[in-house]
């Protein structure tokens, strides 16, 4: 079975269930899987608030795994009594309608490591949520407005990068504290996304965000981003779920999407949260560019040690030129090439 496999036929049977009546504050609404494992196939389940279960059958005097009951997801033992049957399971289920989504991905996950490991399907589904689970735990406060808009911006980059080749998530380095936010080997990519409506002025952090790779290139990716309503621009949340729709490599870019500070836990924060990109120009990191760089300083004779560096450049002028869209598409074509 494959995870996309997994991931229609679950939905499948929770939209099947969710069309039923409830029957019972008390009651589960459950559907069979075509699943096997050692102690009987798992189910798909909803219960009477709408929220979403996946069933994995365990013996009865297994224990479940306890510290899983956040406010996003829950992870309990749960016996369900028929007329004529008695099973006990471990219950995992969603707490949170606004990530039901991402939940229907990590309950395709589940199928396909327990299709493959059916004889512990305790084991492989706690192999699943260990590797979900900071994506659905909330850790210190959600992203600000700044820290935000300049996720958006790049997720705005990589959703164009994932279009000429399912792995350039590899390219995104920002998350892990590299010095430009995309990266190759010889080429580079930095971006800046701004809501402000006058002029083109990106903030640089460092003497090493406009730093070209050694014996490479550098291009600055400007992004004029301005807030609207979900219904006039793109959400927040569904650029999310287009960069994971698009890549070949989930797991790696949930782990990414964490290190940039962005949980599933917060999501219901960011519904609302919604921009239209206004302007997008590329730009070549070259000779006569602005900006500081520890090359530069070295070429001028300052030896000093500098740290801490932090400054603005203005690009609100027809200089530096932008790139052209055919010089952009070649870059990306490159950039991603350079990823195999």
């Amino acid at each position: 079975m494959t995870e996309d496999e997994a991931f229609a036929l679950i939905e499948q049977h929770w939209t099947a269930l969710e069309s039923e009546s409830s029957s019972g504050e008390r009651r589960l609404r459950v559907s069979v899987l075509p699943v096997p494992a050692a102690h009987g196939p798992l189910s798909a389940a909803v219960d009477h608030d709408g929220l979403r279960h996946i069933l994995i059958p365990v013996p009865a005097n297994r224990k479940v795994r306890a510290g899983l009951d956040g406010g996003v997801l829950s992870l309990r033992k749960r016996a369900l009594e028929g007329e004529d049957s008695y099973q006990t399971y471990a219950d995992l289920a969603c707490l949170d309608p606004d990530v039901a989504d991402l939940f229907t991905r990590l309950g395709a996950d589940v199928l396909c490591a327990v299709a493959a490991q059916p004889a512990n399907p305790a084991r492989a589904l706690y192999r699943v949520v260990d590797r979900w689970k900071a994506l659905f735990t909330s850790q210190g406060a959600p992203l600000g407005p700044d820290r935000l808009v300049g996720l958006y911006g790049e997720l705005h980059v990589l959703d164009q990068l994932l279009a000429d080749d399912a792995s350039a998530h590899t390219l995104w380095k920002g998350p892990t504290g590299h010095c430009h936010d995309f990266r190759a080997y010889s080429r580079a990519l930095e971006v800046k996304a701004s809501t402000s409506s006058e002029g083109r002025r990106p903030r640089i952090h460092g003497l090493d965000q406009l730093q070209p790779p050694e014996k490479g290139t550098l291009s600055l990716v400007w992004l004029r981003c301005t807030p609207c309503a979900p219904s006039a621009g793109t959400r927040f949340l569904e650029l999310v779920e287009s960069v994971l729709r698009q890549c070949d490599d989930e797991p790696a870019l949930l782990d990414l999407l964490a290190a940039a500070g962005y949980r599933q836990a917060d999501a219901a924060f960011y519904k609302d949260a919604c921009f239209v990109v206004e302007e997008e120009r590329w730009y070549a990191v070259g000779p006569g560019f602005p900006g500081l760089t520890h090359r530069a300083l070295a070429h001028a004779g300052l030896t000093a040690t500098v740290t801490d560096v932090d400054y603005t450049i203005d690009l609100s002028g027809d200089l530096p030129a932008a790139m052209t869209t055919d010089e952009i598409a070649q870059y990306i074509e490159c950039l991603v090439q350079e990823s195999v």
